[in-house]
């Protein structure tokens, strides 16, 4: 039962490094030009989001960089197996803040 729960559970440091990855092929160490930020944002969500299902489990994950320096989110779940996390990127020129939901997706089949 334990690893039942294990396999459901949301595991921060995993999304934060599908992140860090889809931030880093991404940008590059580029330096910050304003008429690539709509392509970087695009790029990085799609690359978070399949490389999220890439990893086979059973979530229904919902994805967004930050537009600004403020931002709010706030979800109802279950805190048994769904989770969030927000990764920061910086460089000298510029930030990339991305945040990740995963909401379990638990199928409960009765026969």
């Amino acid at each position: 039962m334990e690893d039942f729960h294990e396999e459901k559970a949301f595991v921060v440091d995993e999304v934060n490094n599908v992140i860090k990855e889809s931030i880093e092929t991404t940008i590059q160490n580029a330096a910050y030009h304003h008429n690539k930020v709509g392509q970087w944002n695009s790029n990085i969500v799609e690359q978070c989001l399949k490389r999220l299902a890439g990893l086979n489990k059973p979530f229904k994950y919902i994805g967004g960089l930050c537009p600004g320096l403020h931002a709010a989110s706030s979800c109802y779940w279950d805190s048994t197996t769904d989770g969030c996390t927000t990764y920061k990127y910086d460089s000298k020129t510029m930030y990339c803040i991305v945040n990740v939901f995963g909401l379990a997706v638990i199928c409960h089949l009765r026969f």
